[in-house]
This record gives structure tokens, C-alpha cells and sequence, in this order.
């Protein structure tokens, strides 16, 4: 293993059990076997598991946060319902999900991103932040209403895509499912149909 690419190794080693058998199943010793390593290569890296937990949380919320600039530019293209379809299905990937229920699972987890400085259920706060943004941006340019609700939108918006895509489970919701939760949900805020 690379000593410069063992973090990522770590990782997605990680995901990988992760996805495959859900937060009971993620061990620092699943995650060296997934990765093919030795045990003593994760605490050389990390100063214990919940510490390379809390980098793994923290690699995701940068992924989502480094979507923002992109989505918000996707304002003004396509339909708003069909950016956020989007952006939701992107969101809520299966190991989002996952590392979702994970912080939920593991308190030591939860204690480390408090003292991170982190708030509420992270991923699902940053993803509320990232539609928020799009919103905001979609509101300026006057494909939303101007009095549009953002506050209450884009946290209604995640929480019904996390409802949606919780069950790990079961497949992800279809396309079609998803878009008509978003056009419901925006219904409101869209400008009327000028005549």
C-alpha cells in the first residue's frame, strides 16, 4: 500500500463495508481486511477508530460542499424541479446514506463531530446548505418566487429525499418518485405562468 494514498485506501475500504453490511458491521478489522492491510497501518494514520471515522465524515461533507459552486451555476438551466431531482439523487448516494446512519449509530462518532464544531445530523446539514444555496441562487434569478421560503424549503427538500432514500435495504426510489416529491414541495414557491 502507498503511504501516500493510504487514507483514501482507508476509506473507501471503509464505504465498501459500509455499504455491504451497515454500521454494525464497520470494525477498524473490517476495515484493514477490506483494504488488505495490517491493522497497525489504520492506527499509524488515525489515533483510533473514531478518529478516522470522524475523517471519513469529514471527507464526505467536503465532497458535499465542493458541489455547491457547481449546482448553484446550474441555475437558470433545465427546471428548477429537474436541478433539484438532481442534486438530491446525488445527495443521498448510497454511501451518504450509509455514513448517515452510521453518526447515528455510534455516539463516540457524534461526541468527535460536536468537538469538530459540527452541528445537527452532518451530511444532512450540508446537504440542506447546498440546496438552500441553489435555491437562493434560483430565487435571484426570478425562477422562484421572491418571496420564496428558502429557510423552510431546502430542509423539507432533504428531509423528504433522506426519507425517501433511508431504507439501504430496499433500491433507491425511482426517478419519477422523487421528482414529484420535489414539484410538490416547490409548488408553492414557483412564479406563476406568465400569460
Amino acid at each position: 500500500m502507498h503511504i501516500h494514498n493510504v487514507r483514501g485506501q482507508l476509506f473507501e475500504a471503509a464505504e465498501r463495508v459500509l455499504l455491504r453490511g451497515g454500521p454494525d458491521a464497520l470494525t477498524s478489522r473490517a476495515v484493514t481486511e477490506e483494504a488488505n492491510c495490517a491493522k497497525g497501518v489504520l492506527h499509524r494514520h488515525f489515533t483510533d477508530f473514531d478518529a478516522f471515522l470522524t475523517e471519513l465524515v469529514l471527507e464526505r461533507i467536503r465532497d458535499i460542499e465542493d458541489r455547491t459552486t457547481t449546482l448553484c451555476a446550474a441555475a437558470g438551466t433545465k427546471s428548477v424541479v429537474d436541478n433539484l431531482t438532481d442534486a438530491l439523487q446525488d445527495l443521498f448516494e448510497p454511501v451518504t446514506v450509509a455514513i448517515v446512519a452510521l453518526v447515528t449509530f455510534r455516539d463516540g462518532l457524534r461526541a468527535r463531530l460536536r468537538e469538530a464544531g459540527l452541528t445537527g445530523i452532518p451530511l444532512v446539514v450540508q446537504g440542506t446548505a447546498l440546496i438552500a444555496a441553489y435555491l437562493t441562487a434560483e430565487r435571484e434569478s426570478g425562477r422562484l418566487a421572491g418571496d420564496a421560503d428558502i429557510d423552510t424549503l431546502a430542509p423539507t427538500l432533504v428531509g423528504a429525499g433522506h426519507l425517501l432514500f433511508a431504507d439501504r435495504t430496499s433500491a433507491p426510489p425511482q426517478a419519477a418518485t422523487l421528482r414529484t416529491m420535489v414539484a410538490t414541495v416547490i409548488a408553492g414557491a414557483l412564479p406563476p405562468p406568465r400569460s
